[in-house]
């Protein structure tokens, strides 16, 4: 038997917790010395503490933990649900890290303002060339909503080239169409530049018209970080008596393993104003 010290140290709970459990019924001593008062508790218990603690993790009422208990709820069951919250948990901490990202490139668009230079900021004529390419839809133009469905058609679309065998794809050329869905969705067009003659199972290969005259700006470091470099381009724009005739591509001469070493190519299709 465990003195309820014990026991609450063995169950990672405070000994007021413990007593919160017994005042409601949830959790009561193995044994009470009628004399003191002192409160005894058994290891088999632990079972009971553990799955009370659970359960409230999963957001439950201490009052609906009870009742789940009463019901002899077995462990493969309460697994399940403890796996799913977990799921949740994972999801919803993704979601945070992104929002959390994206905040700290505004902040960081904030913090650039005017100090950015746009002598770097060149109008040129961008080739055509040919391309293999997947798509898909995203929800927005917002980094939030593009990153996770860039990242794995660029997985997929390697993938395929690998076990097609062709050697020498590269760099990437992404680019981006309204959905036409009237929602904001936009299409996801992952390009990598191949040689004449590649086919691919379920992939297209074609050539990517070229662009008459491109606002361009080298980009270096995360695409997550990469909105002060766009902002400033669209300010060159605005101010230089051109005007934006579409999404901008992006090229990506250099991709390290880490993002922050990334040189990107941002070329914005404008005419004259």
């Amino acid at each position: 038997m465990f003195t309820i010290g014990d026991f609450a140290r063995h169950g990672r709970v405070s000994v007021r917790m413990l007593r919160h459990y017994d005042a409601i019924g949830l959790l009561r001593p193995a044994h009470v010395d009628p004399h003191s008062g002192y409160r005894f508790y058994s290891a088999d218990q632990l079972a009971r503490l553990n799955r009370v603690i659970a359960l409230k993790d999963l957001g439950f009422t201490l009052e609906q933990v009870g009742t789940i208990l009463g019901d002899a709820i077995g462990a493969d069951e309460l697994r399940g649900m403890l796996r799913l919250r977990q799921a949740e948990l994972e999801t919803a901490l993704g979601e945070a890290r992104a929002r959390l990202a994206q905040v700290g490139a505004r902040l960081r668009a904030i913090e650039s303002e005017g100090r950015m230079s746009t002598q770097d900021v060149v109008v040129k004529k961008v080739p055509a060339v040919r391309i293999a390419e997947l798509s898909g839809t995203a929800g927005s133009f917002g980094p939030k909503d593009i990153s996770p469905v860039i990242g794995p058609l660029y997985d997929e679309l390697c993938g395929r080239l690998e076990a097609a065998g062709v050697s020498g794809f590269g760099p990437g050329i992404a680019y981006y169409e309204d959905a036409g869905r009237g929602d904001g969705s936009v299409l996801v067009h992952a390009g990598m530049t191949v040689p004449e003659g590649t086919e691919a199972e379920g992939v297209l290969v074609h050539v990517l018209p070229g662009i008459e005259e491109a606002a361009t700006i080298v980009h270096r470091g995360s695409m997550d970080d990469i909105l002060p470099t766009a902002q400033t381009l669209a300010g060159w724009i605005d101010t230089n008596g051109y005007r934006s005739t579409g999404y901008a591509r992006e090229l990506y001469l250099e991709c390290p393993e880490d993002p922050a070493g990334w040189v990107t190519e941002i070329q914005e299709p404008v005419t004259r104003a």
